[in-house]
């Protein structure tokens, strides 16, 4: 099968029955209840083959006794060449991010998963500040054995802007029926100053002393200490299997675990409150997140731990009550769990498998000119505005950024450095599934490369309304603004077919974007007027931020609307933009469109497929009877009664003076032709298309029947 999961262990953690670490349990517990388990090999090494928990799936790597290199780069080296040979799909690796980052380095495809079972701080490869983002970023996902670990993880990191890790326990099968209690006192763990057993050896023998009727039990080892509490009602086991353990805890009534040390979780305290122990524990680490009822100890001393058993000794209703409580609500369990785990895997696995949710509603961050600066007066012809609306009114989250703004705050070097610092920190704490730009073309490459190891899987798409056809005008101007970002964006909405674009990238995928309308922004049925001013208008600008006419800026636009006037002396023009007449916006550009009945669409450069300026939407959404170059194959949506296509200045000319004369024909056309556009292209079309197409990567506009 070629989809593998290596799980790996730390080569000292062995994974044995008699002597497992806390790394060799927590995978030979989940790995039972794994619906993957048949795709999982586990690489370890021991020198006991006979006792190893799951043979089938393990592969032990038998470390020998050498000089040349260390323990751990051997057995590194040895998993490498596994991975090389059976390209695994993950790679879960246990408590050794320096193992990680060895074997990550010659991997691309594979995804890392790392469960910290320790202080990282202590381990490693995760000690520095530096060294825990570089995790961050090679991981899918990293799990910690408690809240304590992972705080500990994160000391000197903002968490906040990190979404692959969380923390999953250590777990415990439950058991159905109470057991049987006999009176014994549990002490688990190294037997040693740190767990505290110094402490419970001298408290347990005056325990012992006083009340003859119960036992304790010390269960482990530590040759590097020694204690010497004897006792005929206190017994020893050496270090013991867990089964063995959990025996033990069947039979016991009350457990101790008086850390004095920093414990990552505890797994003692959680194995005995499952088995129905009175569990005291101090207020270590992640021993707190072990059981639902512990009884904690106020200070780690002889004296307090000897009155805290003594209490459960002497009142047996109390350590009923803990004992069944304990039972009945264990915290962490191995069937909840390994369903968190699978999920993981399975988003991996099965990637192109998953269930698309169309209806699902996204984050969204929208970035792109809101005007603020300039008062917001370019709404009515806003592509940016009308998405956003159409966006929100799906029901989907938008966050926005007004990039232009931002870099007019202050200088050109300092407003692009605050901009990518916002765009960076905002997309890291809102985590949004689709980045939306529009126009964007001052985000660094680093800040991508930031957002992309961290938000794996946001989907970053940009629409755009200026030329990209390289014998059109600005072609390498626009071409070099967006060509910067071409490598980190993943869909390409441009308002041209896109046969046209010159120079496309091979990795992105380009769509066609037509200018929506909004019947709160188009509110006008200027067709029902029936008296008209003008007879045709037309507007454009030297650029939509400066908002007046450009002195000595030429327009080529210009030659054919003075040769349109100079055909027709008894037409009436109303044009805005134009020999020194200063555009209309807001409030103003409703009223002098309202003046006229027709209107004619025109953009710079040669006619291309689809292309037209953005002002098509408010001159057909408002209801005036709009012209357009026949040669920008609108046709291909609109028929003959619903916009009037044009081949030359000398047609055009033809066709504006027989509807001046036949304005009840002109009315009905106009009428046709907005029900038309907002039927195809309304703002929640497009949106909803804009989704469909970044999120899922196909759609079926109302539109798409008609493109050719």
């Amino acid at each position: 099968m070629n989809k593998k999961i290596f799980i790996i262990l730390p080569h000292k953690d062995q994974f044995i029955k008699n002597y497992a670490g806390s790394a060799s349990i927590w995978v030979k517990d989940f790995f039972k209840k794994s619906i993957f388990k048949k795709q999982i090999t586990i690489f370890g090494s021991t020198k006991n083959t006979k006792n190893i928990f799951i043979k089938r799936n393990y592969t032990n790597i038998d470390i020998p006794s050498i000089k040349i290199m260390s323990k751990s780069n051997f057995y590194i080296n040895k998993l490498l060449n596994y991975c090389k040979k059976l390209k695994p799909s993950i790679v879960e690796i246990h408590n050794r991010p320096s193992y990680l980052i060895n074997i990550s380095k010659s991997f691309n495809k594979t995804k890392f998963i790392l469960v910290i079972h320790n202080d990282p701080l202590n381990l490693k490869g995760s000690i520095s500040i530096e060294q825990r983002k570089k995790l961050l970023s090679i991981c899918y996902k990293i799990y910690f054995v408690s809240t304590w670990v992972e705080e500990k993880f994160f000391d000197g990191l903002d968490k906040n802007f990190y979404s692959n890790y969380k923390t999953i326990y250590p777990s415990i099968n439950k058991i159905n029926k109470f057991p049987k209690k006999e009176k014994i006192i549990i002490f688990s763990g190294k037997l040693n100053n740190a767990k505290g057993f110094d402490k419970f050896g001298s408290a347990i023998s005056k325990i012992l002393d006083k009340y003859s009727s119960w036992k304790a039990i010390a269960i482990g080892d530590e040759p590097r200490e020694n204690y010497n509490f004897s006792h005929k009602n206190l017994s020893y086991t050496g270090w013991i299997s867990q089964d063995k353990v959990l025996d033990l805890y069947n039979k016991s009534s009350i457990t101790v675990a008086p850390s004095l040390w920093e414990e990552p979780f505890g797994r003692s305290s959680l194995e005995a409150g499952s088995r129905g122990n009175a569990v005291i524990i101090s207020k270590r680490g992640g021993l707190p997140e072990t059981i639902r009822e512990p009884i904690f100890l106020k200070k780690v001393d002889t004296k307090e731990i000897f009155n805290e058993i003594e209490k459960l000794i002497l009142n047996k209703t109390l350590l009923k009550l803990y004992q069944y409580n304990n039972f009945k609500n264990p915290l962490h369990l191995i069937s909840n769990n390994i369903k968190v785990m699978d999920l993981d895997r399975k988003e991996i696995l099965d990637k192109k498998n998953i269930n698309v949710n169309l209806n699902k509603k996204l984050k969204i961050l929208h970035v792109y000119n809101r005007a603020e600066k300039i008062g917001g007066r370019i709404y009515f012809i806003s592509t940016g505005k009308k998405i956003e609306n159409g966006l929100i009114r799906l029901g989907h989250d938008v966050e926005g950024i007004s990039d232009r703004d931002i870099l007019s705050y202050s200088s050109k070097i300092k407003g692009k450095g605050l901009l990518n610092k916002i765009f960076l920190e905002k997309t890291l704490y809102y985590r949004p599934d689709l980045i939306l730009m529009g126009h964007v073309n001052t985000i660094e490459n680093e800040t991508f490369d930031n957002i992309k190891k961290i938000c794996k899987n946001t989907q970053i798409s940009q629409w755009y309304e200026d030329n990209l056809t390289i014998n059109g005008p600005d072609f390498e101007k626009n071409y070099s603004n967006l060509k910067t970002n071409f490598q980190y964006i993943d869909n390409f909405f441009i308002s041209t077919h896109p046969d046209d674009v010159s120079k496309k990238n091979p990795h992105i995928r380009y769509n066609f974007l037509p200018t929506p309308v909004d019947r709160n922004i188009e509110k006008l049925n200027i067709y029902k007027s029936n008296n008209y001013t003008y007879d045709v208008f037309f507007a454009m600008s030297h650029g939509v931020n400066r908002g007046k006419v450009k002195s000595g800026k030429k327009d080529e636009r210009e030659n054919f609307i003075r040769e349109l006037i100079s055909l027709n002396k008894d037409v009436k023009f109303d044009i805005y933009g134009y020999k020194d007449r200063n555009p209309v916006w807001s409030e103003s550009f409703y009223s002098a469109i309202s003046r006229s009945s027709m209107a004619v669409n025109l953009n710079r450069g040669k006619p291309k497929k689809y292309s037209s300026s953005n002002r098509i939407g408010s001159l057909i959404g408002n209801g005036l009877l709009t012209f357009i170059d026949y040669k920008k194959k609108f046709n291909h949506f609109f028929k003959d009664n619903e916009i009037i296509f044009y081949h030359n200045k000398h047609d055009l000319s033809d066709k504006i003076n027989f509807y001046k004369r036949n304005i009840d024909l002109a009315k009905k056309i106009a009428q046709k032709g907005q029900e038309k556009y907002f039927k195809l292209f309304n703002e929640i079309e497009v949106a909803k298309y804009i989704i469909n197409e970044s999120m899922y990567g196909s759609s079926k506009p109302i539109w798409k029947k008609y493109i050719k």
